[in-house]
């Protein structure tokens, strides 16, 4: 029988290795890799091709919301399973409309999580019982009002996307060039059409915007003055 191929994406290597432990007893699935943020599970997402990847919503560099839009394009074959502490409306709704397959919380059972890997990845969505209630009752409530949910955050390119994150998180110019392999002046430019498109023009009331975006948590940056 062949195995459901997963990679682990999360920032804390200690939620990794627990999961990891958890899934190696489930004769059917096999963790094939790990990533420590966003950009590395984009990476090895298009390097090994899993069936599943197990993605946390919080990392640095590159969050789970751009990164599984960044999976969708290139790996349309992988199916993402949203795992994460924070089970909120806003963050399942972004990831849902992203083309995320499913969404767990942290805190789900080692048997719901090998249950809503195999579900996911045979072509099925799966959410905790909470979230799928919370959801069925957030889309009627949309529905009622004008018949479709709210597009997410689609004023902004992928890169700009990107370059908010690291902007967000208090990185200079240099390091947000470094990050993303450009030149200082295309980082810059990319800095500048943000804030312009935004109206936005300080860093940070671009934090401000992207932890209403759900693109970083409230805790990333400390000073929002």
């Amino acid at each position: 029988m062949k195995k459901i191929t997963v990679l682990l994406a999360d920032d804390h290597m200690i939620v990794r290795e627990g999961f990891r432990l958890l899934l190696e007893h489930e004769t059917d699935v096999e963790v094939v890799g790990e990533a420590a943020n966003g950009r590395e599970a984009v990476a090895l997402g298009r390097k090994l091709r899993p069936d599943v990847i197990v993605m946390d919503v919080a990392m640095p560099l590159l969050n789970g919301i751009e990164a599984t839009r960044q999976i969708r394009k290139y790996c349309p074959d992988t199916r993402v399973l949203i795992l994460s502490a924070h089970g909120d409306d806003a963050y399942v709704e972004k990831m849902m409309e992203l083309g995320a397959a499913g969404f767990l919380l942290k805190q789900t059972s080692s048997h719901e999580l090998a249950t809503a890997i195999r579900e996911v990845r045979a072509g099925r969505i799966f959410l905790s019982p909470d979230l799928a209630r919370r959801q069925r009752d957030r889309e009627r409530k949309s529905i009622n009002h004008d018949g479709q949910l709210k597009p997410v955050n689609n004023r902004l390119t992928s890169r700009e996307r990107e370059v908010l994150q690291l902007v967000a998180e208090g990185k200079p110019n240099k390091q947000v060039a470094g990050e993303l392999g450009i030149a200082f002046k295309t980082a810059d430019k990319h800095r500048q059409h943000l804030m312009a498109k935004l109206n936005i023009h300080d860093v940070a009331g671009l934090t401000r915007y992207a932890i209403a975006e759900g693109i970083i948590e409230n805790d990333v940056r400390v000073d929002l003055h």
